[in-house]
């Protein structure tokens, strides 16, 4: 049976509800972000470039949209950039006045973004801070996209110094906005590193998952075998099969536990469980599908997959 004959459309979410993806602390980021704004000069809000449109918190908008904005579409070297002109329009369209894309290894992309600050600082009026010679930005965006990863990279080009911002695979290593951090000499730039906040009103579970693929949420609190799943059905869907040949299989297939058990089975990892019989308990050996979702999730988001744009 062909592939495009069995596709699933559209995917069925189960009446899942996203109320409890919210942890509290980022209530608590929020508050101190509006604390700190009379100190900013400009609002540079990091996204994830594979979710261009999807999940970016609207309260960066509402509450902070008094200042000067850039948006950084990290993660470059992950997304496919077929569309990107479509994406621009589409922010353009939200009022983004700049748009800087950027993967924080190629230093080129990395040049653009101060640059562009002092751009942006100079079209507005400073009121209460014209006569601070120094320039003092606030780095925001939802978690695991890359802010911290961003603010090493400006102080490794900027300043040749290394690390100041602790750097996680996982989303909520930046509890609470923190000190000042100078990230530029010429001109004299600091900035605040935020946690990342997610909007307390994801619109709808489809957005959810794509921020749940792209490890903005913790995994568990989706479940991992819910998100692989979503994952296969996203690829087969933009006909993204590079995970046949990344797991060796015979070709691609919408089943996920089919798909499971086939990484399982590849990559060694199974369980020994207790089985009830007619003559006593038995252990037997069955494949491990949340240590082959594991597996699978991670390749994706390390790129190992293809780029993929969800959006």
């Amino acid at each position: 049976m062909r592939l495009s004959s069995v596709l699933r459309f559209p995917y069925d979410f189960g009446g899942r509800d996203v109320a409890h993806w919210f942890p509290g602390h980022m209530a608590k980021g929020m508050k101190q972000m509006r604390a700190k704004l009379t100190k900013v000069d400009c609002i540079v809000e990091v996204h994830d470039a594979r979710i261009p449109l999807s999940g970016r918190n609207p309260f960066f908008k509402e509450h902070l949209g008094i200042k000067p904005h850039l948006l950084i579409l990290n993660k470059l070297d992950l997304a496919d950039l077929t569309h990107q002109n479509r994406i621009i329009t589409q922010l353009r369209k939200q009022e983004v006045g700049k748009v800087i894309y950027t993967d924080c290894i190629r230093e080129e992309n990395v040049r653009k973004i101060v640059p562009a600050i002092t751009e942006r600082i100079e079209c507005h009026p400073r009121f209460n801070r014209a006569e601070n010679p120094e320039i003092c930005i606030m780095v925001t965006g939802i978690p695991n996209v890359g802010k911290s990863s961003l603010i090493n990279a400006l102080r490794r080009i900027h300043l040749r110094k290394g690390k100041a911002s602790r750097v996680g695979g996982e989303p909520g290593i930046t509890r609470s906005v923190l000190c000042k951090i100078q990230v530029s000499e010429n001109p004299l730039i600091y900035l605040l590193d935020t946690p990342g906040v997610l909007s307390p009103r994801i619109e709808n579970v489809e957005t959810g998952m794509k921020l749940a693929l792209c490890g903005t949420i913790l995994d568990h609190l989706v479940g991992e075998e819910m998100i692989a799943d979503y994952l296969l059905y996203t690829l087969n869907n933009y006909a993204q099969h590079s995970y046949v040949q990344h797991y060796e299989l015979e070709g691609p297939c919408d089943d996920i536990e089919t798909l499971l058990k086939k990484i399982a089975k590849k990559l060694g990892k199974t369980q020994v469980v207790k089985a009830i019989t007619g003559t006593g308990n038995v252990n037997i050996t069955i494949p491990n599908y949340s240590a082959a979702a594991y597996d699978f999730i991670r390749a994706f988001r390390k790129g190992d997959l293809g780029r993929v744009t969800l959006d």
